[in-house]
């Protein structure tokens, strides 16, 4: 039977650690190990990303693809929460995007508001946006109605 006050772990399984800046005899006194002076020997100090002399990894990884410097955000909206508004009595047949921000159904306009087509849309409606998704066009002239993507007005005035 083996007995709480009897467990130990297995020889060579435990370490001492070792007290760091304890004076001389300890074989890690006065500096502790950290050299003379010095950005690493402060306190505080971790250099990220450095791998002594190797090429970082952040460098030797591949550089792929394409970021745009101003790429385009836009408000995106989804036609099963149009047509809850629609049942709600907040939205009409017709919408354009300023009645999209002032019913409530998006906070802001950003660079245009792009629909998509999760959720169903049932009601026959007029819908002006900047963008959608060709499955949410194709939802709304199912319904019955259309759906109009407009160039948005920054690049209408280039």
């Amino acid at each position: 039977m083996v007995k709480l006050n009897e467990l130990h772990d297995n020889p060579g399984a435990t370490k001492k650690r070792m007290r760091i800046g304890r004076g001389p005899g300890s074989g890690k006194g006065k500096m502790g190990g950290r050299g003379i002076k010095g950005q690493k020997s402060r306190s505080g100090v971790a250099i990220k990303g450095y791998e002594g002399g190797q090429m970082p990894l952040y460098q030797r990884l591949p550089k792929r693809g394409f970021n745009a410097r101003n790429p385009k955000h836009y408000a995106v909206v989804n036609l099963g929460l149009i047509q809850k508004f629609i049942d709600a009595g907040k939205l009409g047949s017709e919408i354009t995007e300023t009645e999209l921000v002032d019913c409530g159904l998006i906070r802001r306009k950003r660079d245009g508001i792009r629909v998509l087509s999760k959720g169903e849309i049932t009601t026959a409606i007029k819908l002006s946006v900047t963008g959608a998704s060709k499955s949410a066009i194709e939802a709304v002239e199912k319904a019955g109605g259309t759906l109009t993507v407009a160039a948005p007005k920054a690049a209408a005035a280039e």
